[in-house]
C-alpha cells in the first residue's frame, strides 16, 4: 500500500468511526425518548398527532441513522390508527428500543447478529465494495419472484425477490428512485436471469446484490416451495436470527383462497380454520380472507391491505385447482405478490 492508499484508507476510517458516534448518539437520545413516551402514557399520543414523530425521525437523519429514522417514521402512523393500536405501538417500541440497546452494545454481540443490527441502522457495506469480493459471488439461474414498489418518505422503494433454481437460496434486491423517478432496476415477474449475486452480510442472509448477468434471459418455471407450516417455521426460523423482521418470502404450493363466511368460493370445500399469528389481528383489506392447504386443517390469514382485485384474481385463478402463490408470510399473515398458471408467472 502507497502512502496515497495509507492516508484514503485512514480517512475513511476516521469517516467511518465519526459516523459510528453520531448513530450512538441517536441512539441514546432516541432511547430517551421512548423513556419519556412511555412514562407520559400512550393513550394521548394520537392527540399529540405526526409532528412529534416526523421531529424524532429528522433527529434520526442528522445521526446518520436513517433505519432509526424510518422505524420512528412507521411509529407515527400507529396512533389511532385502529382500536388496538396502543398495543401495536408498545409493541413496536419494545422492537424499537431492542435495536437501540442492542447498537449500543455491538461488541456483546456475535459477529452476524452484529451485521444485521448495523444494517438494521443504516449502516450498510457499499454494493461496489461487495461485488468485488469474488469470493462472495453466487452464480445461478435466478427466478423472479415478484417486484413491489413502495413510497418511503421521497423515495420510491423498489423490492425484487428472486429464488436459485440450483442453490435454493432465496434472495431481495433494493433499489430506491427519487424525484418522481423510478428506481432503474427492473426485472419482470417470471424471467429468469444466469447472474451473479452477493449477499450483504447479517444473521439468515436476504438482501443482496446484483453482479454480472451472464447472456439472454432464460425461460422461467415453477418455483418449488411448501404448505403453510413449513411457512410458518421459516418464518419464525428467521425471526430468531432478525427479531426486527415484518416478513419472510415463501412460495406456498397446493393452497387455495378462502374467502370470508357469506362469499361463495368456486375452489370447493377447504376444511380447517386459519391460525393466529402474533402481533395483531388483521382488519382492514383481506380481513377474514385466508389461504389453506388444500385438503388439510392447515390455513393462513391473508395480510391486512391486500387489494382487493388481488384476492378476487386468487379466487378465479383457483376455479382450476390449488395454486402455487409467492408471498411474504409474517406477524399480520401472507402478503401474496405472484401466483403461477403452470410455468407463467402473474404478478398479483
Amino acid at each position: 500500500m502507497d502512502a496515497g492508499e495509507g492516508a484514503r484508507a485512514e480517512a475513511a476510517r476516521r469517516r467511518a468511526e465519526k459516523r459510528a458516534g453520531r448513530i450512538a448518539a441517536g441512539a441514546e437520545e432516541l432511547e430517551q425518548r421512548l423513556i419519556d413516551l412511555l412514562r407520559g402514557g400512550l393513550a394521548g399520543a394520537d392527540q399529540a398527532g405526526y409532528a412529534p414523530w416526523d421531529e424524532m425521525a429528522a433527529r434520526m437523519v442528522d445521526a446518520q441513522a436513517p433505519g432509526l429514522a424510518a422505524r420512528v417514521r412507521e411509529l407515527g402512523a400507529l396512533p389511532g390508527s385502529g382500536e388496538d393500536w396502543p398495543e401495536r405501538l408498545l409493541s413496536e417500541c419494545a422492537l424499537l428500543h431492542l435495536l437501540t440497546r442492542a447498537y449500543l452494545r455491538l461488541d456483546a454481540l456475535s459477529a452476524p447478529l452484529a451485521e444485521t443490527v448495523k444494517a438494521r441502522v443504516g449502516l450498510t457495506v457499499e454494493t461496489a465494495e461487495l461485488l468485488a469480493d469474488e469470493a462472495r459471488l453466487i452464480r445461478d439461474e435466478w427466478l423472479v419472484l415478484a417486484q413491489r414498489d413502495t413510497e418511503e418518505g421521497r423515495l420510491t422503494a423498489r423490492r425484487v425477490w428472486l429464488h436459485g433454481r440450483a442453490t435454493g437460496h432465496r434472495a431481495l434486491l433494493l433499489a430506491y428512485g427519487a424525484g418522481g423517478r423510478g428506481p432503474e432496476l427492473t426485472l419482470p415477474p417470471g424471467e429468469v436471469l444466469d447472474a451473479d449475486l452477493a449477499y450483504y452480510p447479517g444473521a439468515g442472509p436476504l438482501r443482496a446484490a446484483l453482479g454480472e448477468q451472464h447472456g439472454a434471459p432464460l425461460p422461467g418455471f415453477r418455483p418449488p416451495g411448501g404448505s403453510v407450516p413449513d411457512a410458518l417455521r421459516a418464518y419464525g426460523q428467521a425471526l430468531g436470527a432478525d427479531p426486527w423482521l415484518d416478513g419472510w418470502p415463501f412460495v406456498l404450493v397446493e393452497v387455495v383462497p378462502v374467502p370470508p363466511p357469506g362469499v361463495r368460493s368456486g375452489a370447493g370445500p377447504v376444511q380447517g380454520h386459519g391460525h393466529s399469528l402474533a402481533r395483531g389481528p388483521a382488519r382492514a383489506g383481506g380481513a377474514g380472507w385466508q389461504l389453506a392447504d388444500a385438503g388439510t386443517e392447515f390455513a393462513v390469514p391473508v395480510a391486512p391491505g391486500t387489494a382487493e382485485a388481488t384476492l378476487w384474481m386468487l379466487l378465479a385463478l383457483s376455479a382450476e385447482g390449488p395454486l402455487t402463490v409467492f408471498g411474504e408470510v409474517g406477524h399480520r399473515g401472507f402478503a401474496p405478490h405472484t401466483a403461477w398458471s403452470g410455468d407463467r408467472a402473474i404478478p398479483l
